[in-house]
């Protein structure tokens, strides 16, 4: 070894930054804050401290929940009371409905028989027909009811997850009532509700009016109609659909015959833009006196 060696001492590497974090990888300012603290003697704060300002601000919360809470219990008693009152109105409403649609069905018995003891045999029997083809009178006879139900708790019946709402909708009421007059029904009702040729079945909502008529599941689609109806329509497109659809949703389809239906008449229909046809009037013999022409004259109000 040289002098100039043995002068210089060994020789010292700076140690890099990577090998310096992991030779000391605490921040010096930890070390310093624990050093301070050492001298002054005060231990370190655990948690947190809530000053004068924070108590004021959680003081003032509770007692605006405190407030919340006591008018909402004071409010309860009446919102239970007016709801209670509007049930007990549904029902009353309910039930005055039921009555009057009673006290209607009576009342157009008696006209029934009224009119067709004024009209006689044929005429009667003749306006019977009319009006069971029509739907303003009852029936009876043998024919199909599908039933149709929401799925229970819209849960999917293969894999279980959840498919959303399984529901019967009125597009469903509708393809049935299609293909059952498709497949030859002469008459059909929804839960009682028959159609005719002016019915709607639309939804309101999540509820299905047929005839501007609430209805509810399970649904009855019941039919009467020639035999080897339900054949047909079961070869139809809303019966192979809706059986697929109870196959992956869970919802409930089923078809079976029924003997002896009776199905009620439908509402007077109210037509609103059928007008009678205007008969031109008879001339007389003389013709038209005031014009001397032997042409018949026009018949007043116009006409078609």
């Amino acid at each position: 070894m040289s002098d100039d060696q043995s002068r210089r001492g060994p020789r010292a590497f700076t140690p890099d930054f990577l090998t310096e974090l992991f030779r000391n990888p605490l921040d010096p300012g930890y070390a310093d804050a624990a050093a301070r603290r050492a001298e002054t003697g005060r231990p370190a704060r655990s948690g947190w401290s809530v000053g004068p300002v924070g108590l004021v601000v959680i003081v003032l919360l509770g007692f605006l929940f405190a407030v919340a809470y006591r008018q909402t219990m004071a409010e309860e008693p009446g919102r239970a009371q007016a709801r209670s009152g509007l049930v007990a109105q549904i029902k009353q409403r309910q039930g005055e409905t039921d009555a009057l649609s009673t006290r209607a069905e009576e009342l157009r018995e008696e006209v029934n028989r009224q009119r067709e003891a004024a009209l006689g045999g044929s005429r009667a029997a003749r306006l019977r027909e009319l009006e069971a083809s029509t739907g303003l009178g009852r029936v009876r006879g043998d024919g199909v009811v599908v039933e149709l139900a929401d799925a229970p708790g819209g849960q999917d019946a293969l894999g279980g997850a959840d498919a959303g709402p399984a529901q019967v909708i009125y597009l469903d009421l509708q393809s049935v009532a299609n293909d059952l007059w498709g497949a030859g029904a002469e008459a059909i009702a929804i839960n009682g509700q028959r159609l005719t040729s002016t019915s709607t079945i639309r939804s309101a909502g999540q509820a299905i009016l047929v005839d501007f008529r609430p209805v509810t599941g399970p649904y009855e689609v019941s039919a009467i109609g020639p035999g080897g109806m339900r054949e047909r329509y079961e070869a139809s497109g809303s019966a192979l659909t809706m059986r697929q659809v109870a196959k992956v949703t869970g919802l409930s389809f089923a078809v079976r015959d029924a003997d002896d239906l009776t199905l009620p008449a439908a509402p007077e229909l109210r037509l609103r833009y059928a007008e009678p046809a205007v008969s031109p009037s008879v001339s007389s013999s003389g013709g038209d006196e005031s014009s001397g022409s032997g042409t018949s004259p026009s018949p007043s109000g116009g006409g078609r």
